[in-house]
């Protein structure tokens, strides 16, 4: 499960990096960048980055299971969620997409707390993650 949302996060992150490319087009063109295009963006970033932080964080909590799975499914939704509604709400003129923007927001709130949940029920002696592992020093 951990590889979807690494996956999704990467795969958002280069998503964002095209879009970024044909905003500098449009720029370079003498042509504005609209706001929709900009908010979509910025969160596909954002989200992104924290699709693969989430990648790592999820095995170091010890999630497992059905909330791993949770966890995974509701996040990725609104990874993609979110900017995708601006995108062809405001940007392709679908407004009527927009409220599901509480869908989506939603979602991510939903796996944020179930992280929570999971953080502050461990042992605090639980360390999750690989036996022995410790990180290189260089």
């Amino acid at each position: 499960m951990t590889k979807a949302l690494k996956a999704s996060g990467f795969l958002g992150l280069a998503t964002m990096m095209t879009v970024g490319l044909y905003q500098f087009v449009r720029l370079a063109g003498g042509q504005g960048v609209p706001g929709w295009m900009i908010g979509g963006h910025a969160h596909l970033g954002v989200l992104s980055i924290l699709a693969i932080v989430l990648g790592f964080a999820v095995p170091a909590v010890g999630v497992t299971g059905r909330l791993r799975t949770a966890v995974t499914g509701l996040f990725v939704a609104g990874q993609w969620g979110i900017p995708g509604i601006v995108w062809l709400g405001e940007g392709f003129g679908l407004g009527f997409l927009m409220p599901t923007g509480f869908l989506w927001g939603g979602a991510l709130v939903v796996s944020m707390l179930i992280m929570f949940y999971k953080t502050i029920t461990q042992p605090s002696d639980a360390g999750g993650g690989q036996p022995g592992f410790s990180p290189a020093d260089d």
